[in-house]
Parts: C-alpha cells; sequence; structure tokens
C-alpha cells in the first residue's frame, strides 16, 4: 500500500473500538437511570478548579456517535473532559451537532475519533482548516480534512499512510519511555515531510526498535495516531495525552511534581502500634498524609476470628481512636473510607468488612475472580446518603473530626452513589481512582456493561461534579501477593519516575496500614529521591 497525504487507509486497517481495556474491573450489569448526569451539550460547562497551577482555558470536546460501538465515543469524551477540568471549564457533545462559528470562545478543541469514517460535518472541518483555535484530534478521521480542504497536505508537512502493523509496546514521550499496549490496536503511520513545518511530539517503538511519530504537531493542530484511552496504566502513554493537554491548555505551566501517601483501610480493628509506628515515620521524614478510615466494622460469619461474629466501632474501640488522634498529631489527614467497607445485605463478596465493596454488587466466579455485576438493590441517592450520616454519627461518637474527603470502598460506586456524594454539602472532595459510564455526558441511561476506570495525573472536577484528587501509583502488594495485579515497591517508584513526564502532576499511592513499615520507607524514600514534594491532600483540592 502506497503513502498518500492524510487519506483514509484502505478497509483491510479498519479497526474497531474495544471494550476490554476500558475497564481495570469486570461489570456485567443491568441498565439503570440517573438523572442530572455531566453536563450535556447545552447545559453550563463544568466547574474550573482554582488549585495552584489551575486556569481558566475553555475546552470543547467533540465525539462519535454512530457505528456498533457509539456508546464508547461518549465514554472517551468523559476521560476528556475530566482531564480538561484542570484547565479550566469545558462543554462536551457529538461532533455530529458542531455548527459553523462552533470553535468560537473555546481556547482549544479535542476531537476524539472513535468510530472509522464518522461522517465530520463540514463545518467542524473548516473550523479545523482555518487555524483559528488550537485542536487536539485523536485518531480516525483526519483524511476527511484534507478531502475537503486538499491544499492542508502541504501546509501541515506531514503524511499520513495506513495503519501500522507493528505492535508498538512503547512509547517515548518528554524523555520518558512509556509503556502502550499492543492490544489497543495499531497506530496510523505519521511520515513528516517537512521539519520546518511539522514536529513531532512522541516517537512510537516499534519491537525491531524503529521509530516513527506517534503524535505531530503542525500550525494549531496537534494529531495523535491512536486513542490512549485504552489499556492504560500508571506507566503508560496516557501520561503523554494527560501532559498534551498543558501543552494545549497551559503552555506556560512551570514543571512542579508533587506527591501524595494515602494509609488504606484503617477500620476498628487495626493495630494501634502500626499506626502510630506509620506516623511517627512519616512524621520524622516530614511527609504531610492520609489515614483512609471506615467507622464500622463486620464479620458477622467470623471469617477472621475462628467462626465467631464480630462487630466493632470506631468508638467501641479507645486504642484505636487514640493512635488516630496521634496520627492527626503527627500530619496526617483523616479520610472518609465508606461507613462499613462493607455491605449490609450479605458477603459482596467475602463478607468482611475492608474487603467487600460498599456500594456496587459483587460476586466471585469459578477461579475466585471478583465480578461486579452491577448497582445494589438499594441504590438510590437516599441510600447512599444514608451510609455517610451514618458514618458520620460514628465518628461523632468517636469524638474524631468527621472528615471531609471521601474515598469509595475498592474504589467503585454506581453512579447514582458517585452523584450522591458530589452533592452533599459534607464533601470537599474524593481522593481515588473513580468508575465512569456511557450516559453521563448525554444525561440518558447508564450504561453499566462499559464502563471505565480512570486515574488522574493532577487535580480535576469530574463529570460527577467533585473534586478528584489522584491516586495514581495503586497500592503495594502485601508480601506474597501473586499475579498481574501484585506491585512491589520497585513497580511503583518505576510508575513514579515515568510520572515526571506530566509537568504539574502528582504522583500519589496508597499503603495498607497492616503492613506496618514493611514497604513504606523505601516508597517514600525512593520518591522523595525523584525530587517529589510530598503536600497534605487538602493543598490539591480544586475550589
Amino acid at each position: 500500500m502506497t503513502e498518500v497525504p492524510i487519506a483514509a487507509p484502505a478497509g483491510p486497517h479498519r479497526r474497531s473500538p474495544r471494550t476490554a481495556g476500558l475497564a481495570v474491573v469486570v461489570l456485567l450489569g443491568v441498565l439503570t437511570a440517573v438523572l442530572g448526569c455531566a453536563p450535556a451539550a447545552d447545559d453550563d460547562p463544568g466547574a474550573a478548579p482554582s488549585e495552584s497551577g489551575a486556569g481558566t482555558a475553555r475546552t470543547l470536546v467533540l465525539y462519535d456517535t454512530t457505528g456498533a460501538y457509539a456508546r464508547l465515543g461518549e465514554l472517551y469524551a468523559t476521560q476528556v473532559a475530566n482531564l480538561a477540568s484542570r484547565f479550566g471549564t469545558w462543554r462536551a457533545h457529538p461532533v455530529s451537532q458542531f455548527k459553523a462559528g462552533g470553535d468560537r470562545g473555546y481556547d482549544a478543541i479535542v476531537y476524539l475519533g472513535s468510530t472509522y469514517d464518522e461522517p465530520l460535518p463540514g463545518a467542524f472541518l473548516d473550523a479545523v482548516a482555518a487555524d483559528r483555535t488550537p485542536v487536539l484530534w485523536f485518531n480516525n478521521n483526519i483524511w476527511q480534512l484534507t478531502a475537503r480542504h486538499p491544499q492542508l497536505a502541504g501546509k501541515y508537512g506531514f503524511t499520513l499512510g495506513p495503519f501500522d502493523r507493528a505492535a508498538v509496546a512503547e512509547v517515548r514521550y518528554g524523555g520518558a519511555s512509556l509503556t502502550r499496549n499492543p492490544a489497543a490496536g495499531n497506530l496510523m503511520r505519521i511520515a513528516i515531510k517537512d521539519p520546518a513545518k511539522a514536529k513531532a511530539v512522541a516517537d512510537a517503538v516499534r519491537p525491531d526498535g524503529s521509530v516513527t511519530p506517534w503524535g505531530v504537531r503542525a500550525g494549531k493542530l496537534t494529531y495523535v495516531g491512536e486513542l490512549p484511552l485504552t489499556f492504560t496504566s500508571g506507566n503508560d502513554r496516557y501520561l503523554a495525552a494527560a501532559d498534551l493537554l498543558y501543552e494545549l491548555l497551559a503552555p506556560d505551566t512551570a514543571v512542579r511534581h508533587r506527591a501524595l501517601v494515602r494509609i488504606d483501610d484503617v477500620g476498628p480493628m487495626s493495630n494501634p502500634a502500626q499506626l502510630r509506628a506509620i506516623a511517627d515515620y512519616l512524621h520524622g521524614r516530614g511527609v504531610p498524609f492520609s489515614v483512609a478510615v471506615f467507622a464500622k466494622y463486620d464479620d458477622l460469619a467470623g471469617k477472621n476470628s475462628r467462626g465467631k461474629p464480630v462487630h466493632r466501632t470506631l468508638d467501641k474501640s479507645p486504642a484505636v481512636v487514640a493512635a488516630l488522634k496521634h496520627m492527626v498529631d503527627r500530619g496526617g489527614t483523616l479520610l472518609m473510607h465508606g461507613y462499613t467497607h462493607a455491605y449490609p445485605g450479605g458477603p459482596n463478596p467475602y463478607g468482611v468488612s475492608g474487603e467487600d465493596y460498599e456500594f456496587y454488587r459483587a460476586r466471585l466466579d469459578k477461579a475466585k475472580r471478583v465480578v461486579l455485576t452491577g448497582p445494589l438493590k438499594e441504590d438510590s441517592t437516599g441510600w447512599a446518603r444514608g451510609r455517610l450520616a451514618a458514618a458520620r454519627q460514628q465518628w461523632a461518637a468517636a469524638k474524631l473530626p468527621v472528615p471531609r474527603i471521601f474515598e469509595f470502598p475498592n474504589d467503585v460506586a454506581s453512579a447514582t452513589a458517585y452523584r450522591a456524594v458530589s452533592t452533599d454539602p459534607g464533601v470537599d472532595a474524593r481522593y481515588e481512582r473513580s468508575v465512569y459510564y456511557p450516559g453521563l455526558l448525554s444525561d440518558s441511561t447508564i450504561d453499566n456493561s462499559r464502563p471505565a476506570t480512570q486515574f488522574f495525573p493532577y487535580p480535576v472536577r469530574d463529570v460527577y461534579g467533585t473534586a478528584v484528587l489522584p491516586e495514581t501509583l495503586g497500592n503495594v502488594a502485601a508480601q506474597g501477593s501473586t499475579g498481574p495485579g501484585a506491585q512491589r515497591p520497585a513497580d511503583l517508584l518505576a510508575a513514579a519516575k515515568r510520572q515526571l513526564v506530566v509537568r504539574d502532576g502528582v504522583a500519589s499511592f496508597g499503603y495498607h496500614a497492616f503492613l506496618g513499615l514493611e514497604h513504606l520507607p523505601a516508597l517514600v524514600e525512593g520518591i522523595q529521591g525523584l525530587g517529589y514534594t510530598f503536600v497534605a491532600p487538602q493543598a490539591l483540592i480544586p475550589r
């Protein structure tokens, strides 16, 4: 196949969007409706954060809506809207709704070409060709631009060939080698013909070691030859996409690298001595930290107590409460980690607080893997708010300050529960990775079968309306853990090093209290050695 100037690839190279890499968790659920979700096309744009480094840029996010995987276009737009909120306000709607002059008033446009040969309005193609507004174009359909405006092929100084068949597993950006799962599909082949007009923004590395542009910038157009929103990880080329938004919307941002550490899954049965030792170590290193606490512990079947049922609340655990106060004195911030970190209706899937899901239904398959199956039967705004109210009563009974930062147990909830927390006046922010569903942007029926789990390398205000603090590195695995999710300190540090490519990024990790000081010094000191400065979570809350 011969190279063509930004022309449509031939049929054999067509790709269908895939769902396998969109979510970290498996969701097999029924449909449920939710009202008043993310801003629809004609609603007010998302609120702008004012945390230091955030700006006032206005971003228009356009997405595809045709084809067998039309719902994925909205999901990709949700992810980009979340990231764009870092820089100001945003509006998102289908590209089919773009009208003449629709770019005016925006500082940038992001178009997500998820459907091959999505019919693009001439008004949109004309706006891109006019070169008035910076455009970040991902993946498909750019060939429609030069089909309508043939003169642009020479103006831009680069050409596109067919999709590259090479299984690219590495993207080099900003001096870092970022990973890429080849299952994300083939990349568009980009050839720079005039270096005075076109510059590569990153390089894709083929298995044979040869290098080709991953993305290119020419004039006010930045083109990336894939959708880097699937099969993502803390080491991934997704980081390059997140930093490209700085280039697009806040290019003068100063380089700054901050870090967060969160002590996870603390409850009434936690070991007070371990909590105190952790606090003393972090205080000695000058490291602010947070502590994610659930207020009620249930093991009604006695799985961890030789068959004897256990039920305990914070107010009946004075040694734990004293340790938590000690942690606050040493620079800790207490977070509300749900109410019970479990489901009151029975095992979900294990039947023990600290392990179970609280705001979504879960089961175990034959291989003992967790499968999330959909919203709880009680799922409603009132039910979710009731969990928060019950937790606050326990915090007050224990004479502890009621937290204003919330973390969903196991980082999963229904869209209804996310919205309930977002509109709760006692919640200033969530601190977690989060799940997003098709239907949020369009204010339509939520599709629980096609979710996306997203992490953010900087603070955002997401489509649920909540400030969200970064959790980018995951948790270190307990001794002896194996499998694809098991991480050692070296794994987290390698990801933190790659995340330095985000110019004002935050490296953030969780650490289970039951590990004591087994791995914490290596992680904290390793991250500090990379040049990060640990800060308190309150310092990152977008206002």
